[in-house]
């Protein structure tokens, strides 16, 4: 089966997560009910606590959510917001996904729309790293399959035939100076995460990988680029150098001078 990506909803998270939210509230209401004459049988001071902890939590979350709807608008939000919403957004991922399937959502769906939703939260912070502090991680079946060389170890055994995508993201690592690594999976590319120590890492992949790359390097802020797969997932998959392109130079804090000739090219 081919498979070209699609641009992601990003409504389709926020909805699910509004969902969940409501039912947390509808559970929490029945457990404070449940729970209050005991709690004043103990102590009379233990309900209002109680009360004052959950309303706390569900504050927090609420308004978490509310910031994310701000940082996917693009609306003005304090930095410390930013960073709590982006927070948010991680911790609550797994309770969307089981939402998601109770209520029988594709969740490849809802992991794009997750990405979407962190991709855009991330760009919003206006992040700017120097260009050696950027992670930039592929998958192997970015890599033609009948290529005979192994870039897996060392992408510089690219010999840049024009075969595949690898060629020109090697020639970019060169000419900007980020770091660039293929990998085999997920625990490779958390290998390389620990051995650099970037500021952000860019990845591109399949929407399941992307989803727990970002999971797995919090809270390092990171950014997604899905894959195309025109032949099927994981087999001489393709990625947009021009896209990926504008993803990391969005990241990277270029010096004056270099700024200046890349408005120039543009």
């Amino acid at each position: 089966m081919k498979y070209t990506v699609k641009k992601a909803k990003k409504r389709l998270f926020i909805s699910l997560l509004c969902i969940t939210y409501i039912i947390m509230l509808i559970i929490c209401a029945g457990v404070w009910f449940i729970t209050l004459p005991g709690l004043n049988n103990i102590n009379p001071h233990l309900a209002p606590a109680f009360a004052a902890a959950m309303i706390g939590i569900l504050f927090l979350i609420g308004f978490g959510i509310l910031g994310m709807v701000f940082g996917i608008k693009g609306w003005p939000l304090p930095t410390i917001f930013k960073k709590q919403t982006y927070t948010l957004l991680n911790v609550l991922y797994y309770i969307v996904i089981s939402a998601g399937k109770i209520v029988g959502i594709d969740r490849r769906r809802i992991e794009a729309s997750y990405v979407a939703v962190s991709n855009t939260i991330v760009g919003n912070r206006h992040l700017k790293v120097p260009a050696d502090r950027l992670l930039v991680v592929t998958p192997h079946c970015l890599q033609l399959s009948t290529c005979p060389h192994k870039i897996t170890t060392d992408p510089n055994n690219c010999k840049r035939c024009g075969g595949c995508n690898i060629g020109d993201l090697v020639t970019l690592a060169e000419e900007i100076g980020f770091h660039f690594f293929v990998v085999t999976g997920g625990t490779l590319a958390r290998q390389k995460v620990m051995e650099i120590r970037p500021q952000a890492v860019v990845a591109v992949a399949c929407e399941r990988d992307l989803a727990s790359g970002i999971q797995d390097v919090y809270p390092i802020p990171s950014v997604g680029v899905m894959n195309i797969r025109p032949n099927g997932p994981c087999f001489n998959t393709k990625v947009d150098v021009e896209e990926f392109k504008r993803v990391i130079m969005d990241i990277i804090d270029l010096p004056v001078s270099d700024a200046v000739s890349q408005e120039k090219e543009n």
